[in-house]
């Protein structure tokens, strides 16, 4: 599990958590579970089986469920205990499942509410979930229309000839979609799982208009059977060679290189931001590309449309099944709805009589006179024609700012203290402000720095403590570079020092506020916003935080706090030997670690012990508030500004020496070595003794020092432009 990627694991201490057992010596361990999960083998006589040797060691209240995506929950309840059948369900996880945020819920007949509801509180709360409560049908929802999407897409992308490199870079980022697009998801989740899936539909549902095309092409079985089964085995559909990426060829049967891309022309079309307008020039388009793509989108509205009925209660459920279950930005029927459903419809009917679909099943009667999925009151029901409102289960009263629909207006939360271009303040309950940065990516400007001081001082002037929160990722990527372009072409480094000065003064302003400051921390919290982060009081972070001082990256060293900060907890954590404790962290910025989750963050001292790690983003900031106020009603104080030892001279010559070892052996460049003697000098405190006793404006002004004196290098520069037109690190 350490080896795997993407990492299953949050932080390595987690595998302590799994303890090791067996059916022979260790059943009676189950009578003290609230859940237990069942994932055996897709065969019905081996999990009946199972269910016979485990119930009668289950709890009282134990509720148990099984992960089962190709059988039956009622059938699989049939052969359970009849006594217990109330406590039995489906939990139907995605894969990786740190990553994936959906979980569909399934009940059989006898499953009791209140063992759902509890499930539910369960797996949205503490797994920090997303949960669809999904109807008994094969593969239920987002495997049922995800599949059947990638189904439709190998059937397109055969039929207008397209190699497996171009559908991939035309059904991935462009659609708003991952990376891994169509064939590489195959290769992720497993060309042998995929197969199980669509097998699962080709079995279980004979007279599905589209049951012709649920069967798999015969080079995808070829490439199961010699076993390239995707990404586990290191080949499937693509596989690398060398730093070659190679891409099956099916006429061949043999592997080619992964070269070629989607054509300009229709790139083109994709940038177009109406959906209406994108759909009608992809049909309208002579290109296959285009043509291809117009084809898969019509396929896959065509097969909700008919089947919606018996897959799914509402549109709400498909489509946050596909956003959360394949990563989707727009889930399928927004999609459709933010193109006009009936102008979608009229053509997807013209397709029909021309013989272009994939199948001739007429569109539903209910969707005649549709105007919308998804408004305010709720999603569409495919049955009453209501529209349903979301669950009213308490542990969703948690989610100030849930997933939002498209076709729901935009709210505004709490009541607006003062907005500015990039700034907006507002509160939930009179007692805590609630800042949020609006700027592009939150970097963080000149004007993001003002509103944030005019929050700080109308917070401790009216409120108890100060929350800094983004409704969604990011929370930061750090300062903006390309507000500061125009001063760094002209040399202005006083306006420079200035602004530093300013965000370093920020800094410290909340972590010597009058009023306990919280930061809310989702996503990437790089430079200028990880610094943010280290000087709040208090940290409430996703489990999906992503935090690090990058600025080696742009040629620069950390100067809102960042070196200071590590450099002052290094010193807090030392027992006698101030550089042992200091190197780590040194690495950390010389090195631009990101943490890779908030408990990851932890132990690499971007976050403190006390810091606390949420698992569903969406309850961040109802977890941030209750923090403030607990600090807040216990006649919280600021601390008082600290001073602490360096490592001084010796120590930075110590650094230095492991430097020099990492630039002779390849691991950095000349210029690394550069910034990372100056981030050395800054972080043992200068030309001073080992042992100097400092103060936290000392290490401030250094690192104000070299970070101006970077930026008149032309390397820096060359750094920060190639950051700027690529989003890339250059290392020079």
């Amino acid at each position: 599990m350490k080896k795997q990627k993407p990492a299953p694991l949050a932080c390595k201490d987690t595998l302590d958590y799994i303890q090791a057992a067996n059916y022979e010596d260790d059943l009676d361990k189950l009578q003290n579970c609230d859940l237990v999960i069942e994932a055996v083998a897709e065969r019905l006589d081996i999990k009946e089986s199972l269910y016979a040797k485990v119930a009668p060691h289950l709890g009282a209240q134990t509720i148990f469920a099984t992960n089962t995506s190709g059988l039956s929950i009622e059938t699989l309840g049939g052969v359970f205990p009849a006594e217990l059948k109330h406590r039995f369900c489906g939990v139907h996880f995605f894969n990786p499942p740190r990553y994936m945020h959906l979980v569909e819920l399934i009940p059989c007949a006898a499953t009791e509410n209140q063992y759902l509801d509890n499930l539910e509180r369960f797996l949205v709360s503490t797994l920090g979930k997303g949960v669809v409560r999904a109807k008994d049908t094969p593969n239920f929802v987002a495997n049922r229309i995800g599949v059947f999407s990638m189904l439709a897409t190998i059937y397109n992308a055969k039929q207008f000839d397209l190699r497996f490199d171009v559908v991939d870079d035309l059904t991935g980022k462009r659609l708003g979609r991952p990376k891994s697009a169509t064939f590489r998801t195959a290769d992720v989740v497993g060309l042998d799982t995929f197969a199980h899936v669509a097998k699962t539909m080709d079995t279980n549902l004979p007279n599905d208009p589209w049951h012709a095309h649920f069967t798999l092409p015969q080079w995808l079985h070829t490439l199961i059977e010699q076993g390239a089964l995707g990404a586990k085995t290191k080949a499937g559909i693509f596989k690398k060679e060398g730093k070659r990426i190679m891409m099956f060829d099916p006429e061949h049967m043999d592997y080619v290189p992964s070269n070629q891309r989607a054509d300009a022309e229709v790139t083109e079309i994709l940038k177009e931001k109406n959906w209406g307008k994108k759909l009608a020039a992809l049909r309208a388009s002579h290109n296959p590309q285009a043509q291809f793509l117009w084809a898969s989108f019509r396929d896959v509205f065509h097969y909700i449309a008919v089947q919606a009925e018996t897959i799914a209660q509402n549109a709400r459920d498909v489509d946050f099944a596909i956003r959360w279950g394949f990563g989707w930005d727009l889930g399928p029927l927004e999609t459709w709805q933010a193109a006009g459903i009936q102008q979608v419809a009229a053509w997807i009917e013209e397709d029909i009589a021309a013989g272009k679909a994939m199948s001739t099943a007429p569109l539903p009667t209910w969707l005649k006179n549709i105007d919308a999925f998804h408004q305010d009151s709720g999603s569409l029901n495919f049955k009453t024609g209501q529209f349903d409102p979301r669950s009213s289960l308490d542990v969703y009263q948690r989610q100030y700012a849930p997933a939002k629909l498209l076709g729901e207006s935009d709210k505004i939360l709490g009541e607006t203290i003062f907005e500015t271009e990039v700034i907006r303040a507002f509160t939930l309950d009179g007692k805590v402000l609630v800042v949020e940065n609006r700027n592009k990516m939150r970097a963080v400007s000149k004007a993001v720095l003002d509103g944030l001081n005019q929050a700080i001082d109308i917070a401790e002037e009216r409120f108890d403590a100060l929350v800094i929160w983004a409704p969604d990722a990011p929370f930061s990527v750090g300062a903006d570079l390309k507000s500061m372009m125009p001063a760094f072409a002209t040399g202005d480094m006083v306006a420079i020092e200035a602004m530093i000065k300013q965000f370093q003064d920020t800094a410290m302003r909340l972590r010597y506020s009058q009023i306990p400051t919280i930061s809310a921390v989702q996503g990437f919290a790089f430079g200028g916003g990880c610094e943010f982060v280290m000087h709040s009081n208090k940290v409430v972070a996703a489990l999906e935080s992503y935090i690090g001082l990058v600025e080696v990256g742009v040629g620069l060293i950390p100067a809102g706090g960042g070196s200071k900060e590590f450099a002052l907890r290094a010193a807090q954590a030392s027992q006698g030997d101030i550089l042992a404790a200091l190197k780590d962290r040194y690495m950390n910025v010389a090195m631009a670690k990101v943490a890779t989750s908030a408990l990851e963050a932890k132990e690499t001292g971007h976050l403190t012990a006390d810091a606390v790690v949420v698992f569903n983003a969406y309850e961040l900031l109802y977890v941030a508030l209750s923090e403030a106020r607990a600090l807040a009603d216990a006649g919280w104080r600021p601390e008082t500004p600290k001073t602490f030892k360096v490592a001084g001279r010796a120590g930075a010559a110590s650094i230095m020496g492991q430097l020099v070892n990492m630039k002779e052996g390849g691991f950095i460049s000349d210029y690394d070595f550069y910034i990372g003697s100056k981030i050395a000098w800054v972080m043992t405190g200068g030309d001073v003794d080992e042992g100097t006793i400092v103060d936290e404006q000392w290490i401030l002004d250094l690192e104000r020092q070299v970070f101006v004196g970077l930026l008149q290098q032309e390397k820096t520069l060359e750094r920060i432009e190639n950051m700027l037109s690529t989003g890339k690190p250059l290392r020079n």
